[in-house]
């Protein structure tokens, strides 16, 4: 059975048995603050989970991308070293809200996996949650009495909290759970040893296949657990498992799930993959073809690597993959991008994500491959030079903020690092190396860390945003939580009618005020939790069941929503002008300006620009009115020409906005009238990644702004110039500038070449050698092209320029070819620069250093003199 055949089995089993099949989410999370990536097949069903939500059916079963490289669930180190273990892989899901529980769920798993699949019985163990009396938690008894009718009893496994209680973080759905196991070994191996005594000992053929969870409890804040409204069924079984018991594997990776990644690795690499666990290129191997799966789905879903947040995450894998090839496989070229096209062949079918952005996706990799290579090679130099120095100053360890500095500012791979070490016979200090990690690890979680407490639910009313209508409302606080970070103690509330709107779709949360006669709370941010309009506010009201008057700031949200409707005239544009390939790709929308990522290949030019302009100020200008279809079907906003972006999870029933020609399927507050816009000013475009181009601009307010400064410029500009034709009077300046610098540059010259007389007579013999050390006030190109000319002119000579131009000092070692072995211009520069407080570089032939103390100078020369 092939892989592709395996899912389709699954999916048409339970579509037979009267679930709803619904697609993968994406697999990045961008309305959720509590998760970055999905990493587990019930993501998406959080709400209905929770109540907060009605389920679109009572029976759901998906195929789900899921990513575990942070938090609690972070398998990345695993990754490679063992033969299953993946950072993305797929969950294969069955799901009821409400409706089947235990007796069913059992039912169904065995007969799929046992007569559907084929897998032998005896094969297969299961485990039960046994109990746990610190949480007055019994022995889930039904499960095992369900199992009995299924497997002989002497195969279901007591297991404890940790393998058979699932939780999906620090609070929560949760439950106890029965997990599926299957041994794949041989008949010999079994003789020996039985697999009882193997599961959940991480053995590589004895391993969990099926997870099926029964959704009963909601762990709280303070660790406590409530039963849920309802009991749900909340299965995931692993795909990538499955294929290897299905076609008899003994590793994920000798499925076709990766066998034609692994082949084309081999194909680019030369190297033959053997499959051996210890081995490091099998390992690389396993790490890229991994990795090439995340990657490529996340940047698909919406996420380019960056420095930060999920961003910098997904550059993270990707430079884990880059560094394992370049240093096992000897892949010192980009070479990653080539294996989308396979991805794309093996699973473009079940995921069209890959297939529509698959020029992006190729791109995008491509370079990242690029700059990381270069950050390798640059890191080489600077490992280079630090290895240097550490042998001249008779030491055997290299310095350990340096090597640190090397991989936290730089990004090169602290492997790296210790191999080329240990080549030269050195070592790093590795307590030191992770004594500095752990201090950067704990600045960051100080920085992000936020305890939030248990909720406290007040009025029993319904919770609206009424703020597609209004702005200032008339509410309850429904419920209250604290919060405290870094910068103090808030609260958070949610309220029956709030204006508020809450963070989303790249729209910044509304600010305001949440008052009543007897108290105010500024209303800090407002954001969306699992369905909930929370707004963060200052502190806690004496009375907080008191009526309130919630107000958002007028003048920030007037202009938000002109940024976000002029975005939308953007987004058509851009599409009208440069072609249908556009597609929004990323926003910012705030009350000062809006940014806009699309995917587009080139930089635009400026009459492109220009046209971009012209087209949203001439729509600006007909005063267009609004059209929202607030609840509409999502296949009748299609088919109404509707923009859908990829990434963005959409419900049954969406909201469409329309100016014109212009429709959009979007969640956020928006203008009446176009004409409210006022005015679009483009104020930059620029690269944001490959395939990415940005655009930042201004409208309404800060648009008019803009213009009032320029026209204060000019006025400004007339008065200095004392003309009213500023254009003319910067030209003649600028020709006048021309010719004075033409005189100057040749005065410079002829000054140059007097000194390049008198300098060759200057050089004193040392030996064989012969030095030269000089101060001067020449500018450092004019110093420059004299040493260059110095060194090649007088053999085995050290040639040192100290210098003053504008006030600066400045630092010049040449070092001509004879000598370059023997003494390196980099590290002569390097240890005069002390003097004048200062740094640079270069190579051995040439270097340079400038500095902060010129009174230095001085101290450096006397120092040169003794080389």
């Amino acid at each position: 059975m092939t892989s592709q055949e395996i899912r389709q089995k699954f999916l048409d089993y339970f579509k037979s048995k009267e679930h709803l099949i619904v697609p993968s989410a994406p697999i990045v999370l961008k309305d959720d603050p509590t998760l970055m990536f999905s990493n587990s097949g019930m993501t998406q069903f959080k709400d209905f989970f929770l109540g907060y939500k009605t389920p679109t059916a009572p029976r759901i079963a998906d195929t789900q991308k899921c990513l575990r490289v942070s938090g609690k669930h972070n398998d990345l180190d695993d990754v490679g070293r063992d033969t299953y273990h993946h950072t993305m892989f797929e969950m294969l899901g069955n799901w009821s809200f409400g409706d089947y529980f235990k007796k069913e769920a059992i039912a169904f798993a065995w007969e799929l996996l046992t007569e559907v699949y084929g897998i032998p019985k005896e094969n297969l163990y299961v485990t039960i949650f046994e109990g746990d009396a610190s949480e007055n938690l019994d022995r889930d008894q039904d499960a095992y009495d369900f199992w009995k009718s299924h497997i002989s009893e002497d195969r279901i496994i007591n297991g404890n909290k940790k393998d058979n209680f699932w939780e999906m973080g620090e609070s929560g759905p949760c439950g106890p759970c029965s997990e599926i196991h299957v041994d794949l070994r041989t008949p010999e191996e079994k003789a020996k040893v039985s697999g009882l005594e193997l599961v959940n000992n991480d053995h590589p053929q004895v391993v969990e296949v099926w997870n099926l969870v029964f959704m009963e409890f909601n762990r709280k804040a303070d660790k406590s657990l409530e039963k849920l409204p309802a009991q749900h069924v909340d299965t995931g079984m692993g795909f990538e498992r499955l294929c290897m018991a299905l076609q008899g594997k003994s590793s994920n990776y000798d499925t076709d799930v990766f066998t034609p990644l692994i082949a084309k690795v081999e194909e680019l690499s030369g190297k033959k993959y053997t499959g051996i666990l210890e081995d490091e290129k099998d390992i690389a191997i396993r790490v890229v073809v991994d990795h090439i799966r995340a990657v490529s789905f996340a940047i698909a879903d919406g996420q380019l690597p960056s420095s930060g947040g999920a961003g910098y995450v997904i550059r993270r894998i990707l430079r884990r993959a880059i560094s394992y090839s370049y240093r096992f496989l000897g892949m010192k070229e980009p070479f990653l991008y080539k294996l989308v096209a396979v991805l794309q062949e093996q699973m473009g079918p079940f995921f069209p994500e890959l297939e529509k952005q698959g020029k992006l996706v190729t791109e995008v990799i491509k370079s990242e491959e690029d700059s990381f290579l270069n950050t390798i090679e640059t890191g080489l130099i600077r490992v280079e030079k630090l290895i240097q120095q550490t042998i001249a100053d008779n030491q055997k360890v290299l310095p350990t903020l340096e090597v640190f500095e090397l991989y936290d500012t730089y990004g090169f791979p602290d492997d790296l690092t210790r191999i080329i070490a240990e080549e030269k016979g050195l070592t790093i200090d590795e307590e030191g190396f992770e004594a500095e990690r752990e201090k950067q690890r704990k600045r960051s979680q100080q920085d992000s860390a936020q305890k939030v407490y248990d909720w406290v639910n007040l009025e029993s009313k319904p919770e609206t945003f009424v703020g597609y209508d209004q702005t200032e409302s008339e509410t309850y606080i429904t419920r209250y939580r604290k919060v405290e970070n870094k910068d103090g103690e808030f609260y958070q509330v949610v309220l029956s009618n709030s204006p508020f709107y809450p963070e989303g779709g790249g729209q910044v949360g509304d600010k305001g005020v949440l008052e009543n006669a007897v108290e105010s709370f500024e209303v800090l941010e407002t954001k969306k939790e699992n369905g909930l309009i929370i707004s963060l506010i200052s502190g806690l009201p004496k009375d907080a069941g008191a009526v309130f008057y919630a107000k958002v700031n007028a003048s920030d949200r007037k202009n938000s929503q002109a940024n976000h409707s002029v975005t939308h005239l953007l987004h058509e544009a851009l599409r009208d002008v440069l072609g249908t390939h556009v597609e929004q790709k990323g926003s910012y929308v705030g009350p000062d300006y809006l940014r806009f990522d699309f995917s587009h290949f080139n930089k635009m030019t400026e009459e492109e620009l220009a046209l971009i302009e012209e087209k949203v100020n001439k729509k600006i200008k007909e005063s267009i009115a609004l059209q929202e279809f607030r609840n509409i079907p999502i296949q009748e906003a299609l088919e109404k020409g509707a923009m859908a972006l990829f990434g963005e999870k959409y419900g049954d029933s969406v909201r469409m906005i329309q100016f014109g020609s212009s429709k959009e399927l979007c969640g956020g507050t928006h203008v009446k009238n176009t004409s409210e816009i006022g005015h679009f000013k483009i104020t930059s475009e620029g690269s944001a990644a490959a395939g990415i181009r940005r655009i930042e601009a201004i409208s309404g307010d800060k648009s008019e702004e803009y213009f009032n400064n320029l026209e204060k410029q000019i006025i400004e500009l007339s008065q200095l110039l004392k003309s009213k034709d500023v254009v003319r009077s910067i030209e003649k300046l600028m020709e006048e500038n021309a010719s004075l610098k033409a005189e100057v540059d040749a005065l410079k010259k002829e000054k140059a070449k007097g000194e390049i007389g008198e300098w060759k007579n200057a050089y004193e013999q040392k030996g064989n050698k012969q030095l030269l050390v000089k101060k001067t006030s020449l500018d450092a190109g004019s110093v420059k092209d004299i040493v260059f000319q110095l060194k090649r002119e007088i053999p085995s000579s050290v040639t040192i320029i100290l210098s003053d131009a504008d006030g600066k000092p400045m630092i010049t070692v040449g070092v001509s070819d004879d000598l370059a072995a023997d003494y390196q211009a980099g590290a002569i520069v390097k240890d005069l620069a002390k003097e004048i407080q200062g740094g640079g570089g270069g190579n051995p032939g040439f270097a340079t250093a400038g500095g902060k103390n010129l009174e230095g100078l001085e101290n450096a020369y006397q120092k040169a003199l003794n080389i």
